[in-house]
């Protein structure tokens, strides 16, 4: 299984097709993120908030699920949905229908982190399909998770200040808090996301992250597909 997980943060309905299609026609790709962004947790809005919703007509993201749409290439690609919105129990819905099997809460938009992971459990983690994970920001105490561990499956921490958009400088104290973490919790899968280089990444693999979730460095890059590659790359001498 591949460490590094593209992340896409769609734009528009276009944006994410065209996006998952790229990531999806490369073979060593398994596992994709989708951003959603609210425009109130963290702004600016990405789709689907971003897109108009008419008076009485559906969303964008509402008639694929009428349409009984589905995410491209299940079969072989794992979608997670990094919930950056403070309703995120109710926006989970609709990404579950598509095929998502991955939930990444943020553990800053809500006041009772207990209660809401226990009612997603409840509501969608019937049969063990969904996988639910922990995303933690830069300037939160670990302490604000570290109640929750027996209830998820991997924690996120953000590697950048300012989330919720791609391209923003990482955040050297995430070092630190993932070297304390995975000395209390060694068999928690700890995947970083935000502002990661080639190098940044070396030492993320060094101190045994999992999985490193990469947006504008593969995408931004002159040459996406040899970005992706240079990544996968540090596999071997890291021993994931």
């Amino acid at each position: 299984m591949s460490i590094v997980v593209p992340a896409v943060l769609p734009s528009s309905r276009e944006d994410l097709n065209e996006k998952l299609a790229f990531f999806a026609g490369i073979p060593s790709v398994n596992r994709i993120q989708i951003d959603v962004v609210d425009g109130r947790f963290a702004a600016p809005a990405s789709w689907p908030f971003s897109a108009e919703a008419t008076q009485g007509k559906p969303t964008e993201l509402e008639t694929l699920v009428q349409k009984k749409e589905m995410l491209p290439h299940l079969d072989r690609i794992e979608y997670e949905i990094d919930l950056m919105c403070l309703d995120a129990e109710l926006a989970a819905a609709s990404w579950l229908t598509l095929g998502a099997t991955r939930l990444t809460f943020h553990a800053e938009t809500t006041t009772n982190l207990p209660r809401l992971l226990a009612s997603a459990e409840r509501r969608y983690g019937d049969g063990g399909v969904v996988s639910f994970g922990l995303a933690l920001n830069i300037a939160s105490d670990l302490a604000l998770i570290e109640q929750c561990i027996g209830s998820i499956h991997y924690v996120q921490f953000m590697g950048i200040n300012r989330i919720g958009r791609q391209g923003q400088p990482f955040d050297e104290r995430v070092y630190e808090k993932v070297r304390i973490f995975h000395s209390r919790h060694p068999n928690i899968p700890i995947q970083v996301d935000g502002g990661i280089s080639l190098e940044r990444a070396k030492k993320l693999l060094s101190l045994d992250v999992s999985n490193l979730v990469i947006g504008s460095s593969i995408l931004k890059a002159g040459d996406p597909v040899a970005a992706l590659a240079s990544f996968e790359a540090l596999v071997t001498p890291y021993g994931v």
